[in-house]
């Protein structure tokens, strides 16, 4: 047989594309248009409707950036139509095919009733089918004119990202508003053709089906009469059928469809945006599901659930009825789907506590797994965190984007740093936004690396990121594809089946210890350090009020517990901790709005704290100390006195002078406590640090405390990436404007450092140590205009450290200093929380910050044979892309430096740095609400219980990485206590003896006990 492969491909694909597609509408006429432009930010329905329309022609430019257009349309369907498909057909110039970065539309009912959203790949809201002739059309749509700021592939920075900088002109071209009859056999034409032509290109040139498919497409073009494709469209169908028909081999393998809308929370777009998205999408979602049976959808962040509940009434009655049918499944149990690596360990249990609770109250179904497809890499906590709030399965995606590694399995029991395993899936097929293209299917089981163990892998699919979801054509391929020769099986079922029925088959699946690192997106670390300052001082200044209100509630008359005022703060910050918000990966317009909400959240916490401490009573000044540890240090008074004070742990005590172990000496550049002797050099670097407890060790290998700006150009995701060549190019901050000594007093010394760099920027350091204390300080204060750089402060320490350990979430994790292999090798950049830690048998030390989280430790042999280990952390970058202004300005923040440190030195000073002593007028004293005997039993959590019980909920972790037995003791009478799940649900009771409680924990283990008050 003669070749004629190429010959019959080609034909197909023109006659696919320029034949059948065009013939999928059978007859169309005009709907009369009319338009409104709503004025600013978008309006209700109620306003749109009321308001004086404009006629309105196709082919006439519409919607500045950010701009909402109303337009009515109206129509009536020709008589000679009657017992037809009909579908209005709405094209508002959309560019490129992409639903979610870009114009968009819902229409609704004159009487306000969304009916269904529209974008380039859903273009059609249904009229009636059968239509009998004379139908009134009358709709409202809702047009957002969004731009398209992922044009030109990221190539240049824009201004569109703000609306204070996009402009006015406007930016699409309306192209069409039609009834339309849809010619249903045309259509399944369009999908038998999409689909055998996409299976046949993805077979081997070897395999007979492929043949088999090619000729059979051959003969089925003849019989297609390309001046009449609607009346011989059954014909062609007839003659596909039987290599449609043929059923998949025995051995194929199974995909889990999902239908899946990913809809992130803000990206390219602000939160505004995303409120509208919601609605867009689940509006074609729940009309999907009255289409097709056999639908089913997974949607996680309870938040936007929220929005909807709020904003779009009828809408979210729509998805009750799908969650009640079976065809909606909530899924993911977190309120946003948020980064995996930079939220603290508390936030990540309440975004667990609140989207699980979410789902609980609202539709009565408790989410069996965490869906996270789309952040940054994995900390290594998150399989206890799922576990402890009654989660069965983990599924991600992200990490097929490693840029050096591939990661060798797609099924699989993740262990986290506690040793709690969950059952997880990677999804081969590569993508959450699927759509059953026969190159997606090819690759999903190309991809699969269970081969011979495991037979089936999950496939999210449904147009995402800016939203859109699934389409009937998705649904159609998912039916042809279910059981057909050449292809993988495809079956839609809800993400808990394919769980269940993926560990019954492959329950010794392979175990991956630690931490899911993403071999990309790197620059997360750092992008936008005020929104990730933003986060950390949030973080900590809701754990503050949370301490206090329960103080005050415990032992101050008529004061109340302010339940709604936390839980909607914590909910404000749980949202800006979604995965393009949080990593610094958004438009200008979000980041500009997430400062403005944090300053809010931090005035109303600090308000709440106050609050609650004034509730104590009034009278003499005391120090309140919200860290887990016992506290001695240098304390400033109102007036800024410098007063050495001792304070008990989650407790108080009077702001009376305590004795200093030494007192401070400062001597030209040199500053000494009896602990620590610092000196500064000329040109601002560290010198010497001697430890003086270790006989006067040197702490130092070189320069300490030496900023180093990098050329920071990544090969593609500006924000998001820091790509390893940003190590070649470089200069060090050297020129030192001037070196002065600023403070000197028994309590304190402190050195500072001005320099001026790079294209106007301006840097202030206080170099600071303080009696009694061996850390240094360096309060650090940014004049920021450089582009595409990174500033860097590196501490090359004399110690040969075989490892580096960093905080994460509720313990530490370490990771290799040397680079054996390319695993090694491919973390040159890696996420932290307050401190990181390096050490050599009997000598640590401690690199601790407050709103830091990027860093990178590497280690050299010096000429003398002895060995530097280098921690030196990220202190800001400078992308242009996507925000061309990203962290321009103003930053302050501290980093310290701490010699001779253990772990628990680190742990203690981490807290301590990010939770400073607190001095308020209080003539109460009252006893800690909790306090632990015990080392390593740390407390990250005091408050009282949801649901208003009273019950006093703590939650400690062993903090050190060993078995740790310890004794709770409480300030309050102490009537019984339980070991709950997060969710503050009873798991066991716990031995309670005389207000105290005795607790053993294995290394890193979370407990949470709920204590009922007597």
């Amino acid at each position: 047989m003669h070749d004629e492969r190429r010959r019959i491909e080609e034909r197909a694909e023109r006659l696919h594309n320029q034949r059948i597609k065009t013939a999928i509408y059978a007859a169309t006429v005009p709907l009369t248009v009319e338009a409104w432009q709503a004025p600013g930010e978008p309006v209700p329905f109620e306003e749109a409707a009321a308001a004086a329309y404009e006629p309105f022609a196709m082919g006439t430019p519409w919607g500045p950036p950010w701009g909402t257009t109303w337009f009515r349309m109206r129509g009536q369907v020709p008589a000679e139509w009657a017992g037809r498909r009909v579908e209005a057909v709405i094209d508002l110039g959309f560019v490129g095919d992409w639903p979610g970065n870009q114009a968009e539309a819902l229409v609704h009912l004159t009487d306000g009733t969304p009916l269904k959203a529209v974008n380039p790949l859903n273009q059609y809201v249904p009229i009636a089918n059968p239509a009998t002739g004379g139908e009134e059309i009358d709709y409202l749509v809702e047009a957002a004119s969004n731009p398209d700021i992922l044009a030109n592939n990221f190539a240049e920075p824009t201004p569109l990202g703000d609306v204070l900088t996009a402009g006015d002109k406007p930016l699409y071209t309306f192209q069409r508003a039609d009834l339309a009859v849809l010619d249903e056999e045309v259509f399944h034409l369009d999908l038998d053709f999409q689909v055998l032509r996409e299976l046949m290109v993805h077979l081997g040139e070897h395999e007979p089906r492929r043949h088999e498919i090619l000729h059979t497409l051959d003969r089925a073009m003849d019989v297609l009469d390309l001046d009449d494709v609607s009346g011989s469209a059954a014909a062609v169908r007839a003659v596909l059928a039987p290599v449609l028909a043929k059923p998949a081999h025995a051995s194929a393998h199974t995909v889990s469809g999902v239908g899946h809308a990913h809809i992130d929370s803000a990206w390219l777009w602000p939160i505004r945006e995303t409120k509208r998205k919601t609605s867009r999408t689940f509006s074609n979602v729940t009309a999907l599901a009255d289409e097709y049976d056999d639908f089913i959808f997974a949607c996680s962040q309870a938040q936007q659930y929220e929005w909807v509940r709020d904003n779009y009434p009828k809408v979210w009655a729509r998805i009750q009825e799908s969650v009640k049918k079976g065809q909606w499944a909530p899924v993911g149990g977190m309120w946003v789907e948020s980064d995996g690596n930079l939220p603290g360990g508390e936030a990540i249990a309440r975004q667990l506590i609140h989207g699980k609770r979410f789902f609980i109250e609202h539709f009565g179904i408790e989410t069996k797994g965490v869906w996270l497809p789309d952040s940054f890499g994995y900390n290594a906590a998150y399989p206890q965190l799922a576990k402890l709030a009654g989660n069965e399965w983990f599924l991600t995606q992200k990490i097929s984007w490693n840029q050096t590694n591939t990661f060798p399995h797609h099924t699989f029991w993740w262990e986290g740093i506690d040793g709690t395993r969950i059952f997880t899936h990677f999804p081969p097929v590569d993508t959450y936004n699927a759509r059953f293209s026969g190159e997606e299917m090819d690759r999903a089981v190309r991809n699969y690396a269970e081969k011979g163990a495991g037979t089936r892998s999950l496939a999210p699919f449904g147009w995402g990121d800016g939203g859109g979801g699934p389409t009937r054509e998705i649904m159609e391929r998912a039916r042809r594809l279910a059981d057909l020769e050449g292809s993988p099986k495809v079956v839609v079922e809800h993400p808990d089946e394919f769980f269940a029925k993926a560990r019954e088959e492959y329950p010794d699946a392979p175990v991956w210890n630690g931490e899911l690192y993403l071999e990309l997106h790197r620059a997360t670390y750092t992008s936008q350090a005020r929104t990730k300052q933003g986060n950390r001082r949030s973080e900590h200044r809701l754990r503050e009020a949370e301490l206090w209100a329960t103080t005050a509630a415990l032992h101050a008359p008529g004061y109340a517990y302010p339940y709604e005022k936390l839980d909607r703060l914590w909910k404000t910050v749980l949202l800006h901790q979604f995965h393009d918000i949080l990593p610094g990966s958004s438009i200008a317009w979000v980041h500009r709005e997430a400062e403005a909400e944090y300053a809010r959240v931090a005035k109303e916490l600090e308000e709440l704290t106050a609050e609650a401490v004034a509730a104590l009573g009034g009278g003499s000044a005391r120090v309140f100390n919200t860290s887990p540890f016992d506290r001695a240090e240098v304390v400033r008074t109102a007036e800024g006195a410098p007063t050495y004070v001792e304070v008990p742990a989650s407790g108080s005590a009077p702001l009376a002078a305590a004795e200093p172990p030494q007192p401070v000496t400062v001597a030209g550049r040199v500053l000494d406590n009896g602990l620590v002797r610092v000196e500064v050099a000329e040109d601002g670097t560290l010198a010497s640090v001697r430890d003086l407890r270790a006989g006067g060790r040197e702490v130092l290998a070189d320069q300490g405390n030496l900023l180093r700006l990098h050329t920071d150009l990544p090969n593609y995701w500006d924000a998001w990436d820091i790509d390893k060549h940003y190590k070649n190019r470089y200069t060090d901050l050297l020129d030192a404007d001037s070196v002065t000594v600023v403070e000197q007093d028994p309590l304190l010394g402190a050195i500072r450092v001005e320099r001026s760099f790079g294209k106007g920027s301006r840097l202030t350091q206080t170099i600071t140590l303080r009696a009694g204390s061996p850390r240094i300080d360096f309060e650090t204060d940014i004049d920021w205009h450089e582009a595409e750089k990174i500033l860097k402060a590196g501490f090359p320490v004399d110690i040969r450290a075989p490892h580096s350990s960093a905080e994460i979430q509720f313990g530490h994790i370490q990771r290799p200093t040397h680079t054996n292999t390319s695993w090694e090798a491919a973390r040159f950049e890696v996420s932290g929380h307050r401190w990181v830690h390096i050490a050599e048998p009997g000598y640590g030390v401690a690199v601790i910050n407050d709103s830091t989280y990027g860093h990178d430790v590497s280690r050299t042999v010096r000429e003398d044979g002895g060995t530097t280990t280098r921690v030196s952390l990220s202190l800001v970058r400078a992308p242009r892309i996507p925000d061309p202004e990203a962290d321009q300005g103003r930053h302050r923040f501290v980093y310290s430096l701490l010699p001779g440190a253990s772990i628990e030195d680190a742990v203690a000073e981490g807290y301590a740095l990010n939770l400073p002593l607190r001095v308020a007028d209080s003539a109460g004293a009252p006893e800690p609400v909790v306090s632990v005997d015990g080392e390593g039993v740390t407390v990250e959590a005091v408050k009282l219980a949801d649901d208003e019980s009273g019950d006093v909920v703590v939650r400690l972790y062993e903090s050190r990485g060993g078995r740790a037995q310890g004794v709770l003791h409480t300030g309050f009478p102490l009537a019984g206590a339980q070991v709950t799940d997060l969710l503050e649900r009873p798991l066991e009771d716990a031995e309670a003896v005389e207000g105290a409680v005795p607790v053993t924990l294995r290394p890193f283990q979370i407990l949470t006990l709920r204590l009922r008050r007597g």
